[in-house]
């Protein structure tokens, strides 16, 4: 039996690896004689572990890189694949280029045993972007690259490998935390999970934590569906964010009042 952080193989010839740094999930894909990673971990370090974990999965190199959004635990390690093309939502790297420098500040501080390691972090976005949809046809696989809406992010793509059936959701789903809302739009979000929904036949792999499936993912979309709905109705009250908050909800307090402060600005202008 596999163990916690072992690669589990969801399809053929399709893994994902979930590393206890971050509880953070990286995907592969063997296309022929290469291999095509979804998302590139926090930093060189990282990056590196991830390849030699790779080496004892496959012979086959990296030749494709997807990144599911911008944020740096997914998109740090991307330089150590260059020259592969990396893919990603067309505001993935807008937000790279735009935000990428005020990210590393924000983690050195909140880390700042491991500024080191993002010292040397080169930013490195996404060369090959899109807005909509991507379909990559790899060494005679298909991978089917799709935007969904505004959710966790402004550029959360998810990654579909249609023969075997598994979704790479990146941080549209949570597994082992409640989702993140420091850079959400709470009022869209859940629409841009009823729209992966469909998608979700076999294994859905969340940014971060356990490998859910299609009841897991109906379920988070009716909790992100109650806070937007709470947000309507608390805001129409008159209530503060922190308010809105403290009166309960499918979260804990605080995650509540981060999604709520997300959402109020835009209410206030409507």
């Amino acid at each position: 039996m596999a163990g916690l952080y072992d690669w589990i193989e969801l399809g053929g010839g399709v893994f994902s690896k979930r590393y206890e740094s971050l509880d953070l999930n990286v995907g592969v894909v063997i296309c022929g004689d290469g291999v095509l990673v979804v998302d590139t971990r926090a930093h060189y370090g990282q990056a590196r572990e991830l390849l030699a974990d790779l080496s004892r999965l496959t012979p086959h190199p990296v030749r494709w890189v997807v990144n599911t959004h911008h944020h740096w635990d997914h998109t740090f390690g991307n330089a150590v694949f260059l020259p592969v093309p990396i893919w990603g939502h067309e505001r993935c790297a807008l937000a790279l280029r735009l935000r990428g420098e005020r990210m590393r500040r924000e983690v050195k501080e909140w880390a700042p045993g491991h500024a080191a390691q993002f010292d040397e972090v080169v930013i490195t976005p996404p060369d090959h972007t899109f807005d909509g949809a991507a379909t990559l046809a790899l060494a005679g696989r298909v991978i089917e690259l799709q935007y969904l809406g505004r959710g966790h992010t402004d550029n959360d793509i998810v990654a579909l490998v249609p023969d075997a059936g598994v979704l790479f959701a990146g941080d549209l789903i949570e597994e082992s935390a409640p989702p993140a809302f420091h850079d959400s739009f709470p009022l869209e979000w859940p629409d841009a999970v009823a729209g992966l929904l469909p998608l979700a036949a076999g294994p859905v792999v969340p940014g971060h934590g356990a490998v859910v499936d299609a009841g897991f993912v109906a379920a988070q979309q009716r909790d992100l569906a109650d806070v937007a709905r709470l947000a309507l109705e608390r805001h129409a009250m008159g209530l503060s964010a922190a308010q809105a908050a403290a009166a309960g909800g499918p979260y804990p307090a605080e995650v509540l009042e981060t999604a709520f402060g997300r959402a109020w600005p835009g209410l206030e202008l409507g």
